[in-house]
């Protein structure tokens, strides 16, 4: 799983980089604050971020997922009979 984190957050650091222009070594620290701001404020742009970001984020892991995640199961085959009515 770490493998797929890495990759992850790599993809998503060139998806970014390739619209726009960042420092990534900046952004690679985490969260950039404002100095000039309290840490409440900085604490209520993050939460704003990070709201504005959940439908683009969701789609962006949905592009990563084919890669990151293990092939599904096909349906049922692990299931050893459970979940099954019994007749």
């Amino acid at each position: 799983m770490r493998d797929a984190l890495h990759i992850g957050v790599k993809r998503a650091c060139a998806v970014v980089c390739s619209g726009f222009s960042y420092d990534m070594e900046v952004v690679s620290h985490g969260f950039v604050t404002d100095i000039s701001k309290t840490d409440a404020e900085n604490e209520e742009r993050l939460h704003t971020l990070i709201d504005d970001v959940e439908v683009p984020g969701e789609r962006l892991a949905k592009l990563f997922e084919p890669e990151v995640l293990p092939p599904e199961t096909s349906s049922g085959a692990d299931d050893g009979g459970e979940g099954r009515d019994a007749d």
